[in-house]
């Protein structure tokens, strides 16, 4: 369950509201403050990236959004109205769906199974399998996937189809906003091709999509916004008319930090060899037969 406070201030007029705004929001374990003052809109019909390193705050971040964590400073707001999401479940009534590396999908199952996993449509005290195999059919012809036989296992297929039905699962059950975490991590460039079109068309069909991974290449692909974490905070925050590729994969490579290492690598001659000229790289010594160990 979600609590919530008045509404924030209206817009002005012709202005968008954000799905989902954070101002200042800050997350703390103990004396580890996994984030800190981090403010992000995730807008409808927009792809927002959040970049970052391992353990820059990405998946904090996540966990704030999703329900599973709720924050300790700041202010989240889902639709105007300032929220503290208690569980998952709480997230997904407001519309706010997140699709995991592992994707919760049960590689046995099929794939109508899949679609509908904890959401089963039933006639009487049966299945209605007619019914959950058509609508799966339709919603995935809609974002443009055609996986033929739907009573298929989910793990006979590719890493990019499996990511497909996740998202195309999360618009059908009433998503706004859908979460993607590191969703072309373990991909290779032609399945995450697939997986960069159907982010896409998702975000051409209204949703705010919210892009976590750490390839800059990928984000600039698909991406509208573009949100920079390091060691919880925010390093940079652009859209995508204020910032070019180069820029944000130099941020995202270190930025300042990177830099000064060249500053201090000056004085290093990449070209330079070594032969191997030492005594412990000279051939070993045959072994003696068995005849010559004998007494």
């Amino acid at each position: 369950m979600s609590t919530a406070t008045e509404p924030t201030a209206a817009a002005t007029p012709g202005s968008r509201e954000p799905l989902v705004a954070m101002a200042d929001v800050g997350k703390s374990y103990g004396n580890v403050h996994a984030l800190r003052g981090v403010s992000l809109e995730v807008y409808p019909g927009e792809v927002t990236c959040v970049l970052g390193d391992n353990g820059a705050g990405k998946s904090t971040l996540i966990k704030i959004m999703a329900g599973l964590h709720e924050h300790s400073e700041g202010a989240f707001c889902v639709n105007g109205i300032s929220r503290n999401l208690a569980s998952p479940r709480a997230a997904q009534q407001l519309g706010i769906a997140t699709v995991y590396q592992d994707l919760a999908l049960a590689p046995l199952m099929s794939v109508w199974r899949n679609f509908f996993m904890g959401n089963e449509i039933r006639r009487g005290l049966f299945l209605d399998s007619a019914t959950m195999r058509r609508i799966a059919d339709e919603e995935l012809q809609k974002m443009g996937i055609h996986i033929g036989d739907l009573d298929r296992p989910v793990g006979g297929l590719s890493g990019g189809q499996k990511q497909c039905i996740a998202i195309a699962r999360a618009i059908y059950f009433g998503a706004k906003v859908i979460i993607l975490d590191e969703p072309t991590a373990a991909l290779g460039v032609r399945q995450s091709g697939v997986v960069l079109k159907y982010i896409a068309k998702a975000r051409d069909a209204g949703l705010g999509v919210v892009f976590i991974t750490h390839n800059p290449h990928h984000a600039y692909l698909v991406g509208n916004h573009f949100v920079v974490l390091k060691l919880g905070r925010v390093v940079l925050d652009a859209h995508r008319d204020e910032i070019t590729l180069d820029e944000l994969t130099a941020e995202m490579a270190g930025g300042q930090e990177l830099a000064e290492l060249q500053h201090e690598l000056r004085d290093v001659d990449p070209d330079a060899t070594v032969a191997p000229d030492h005594p412990e790289t000279a051939p070993a010594a045959p072994a003696r037969s068995t005849d010559e160990r004998r007494p």
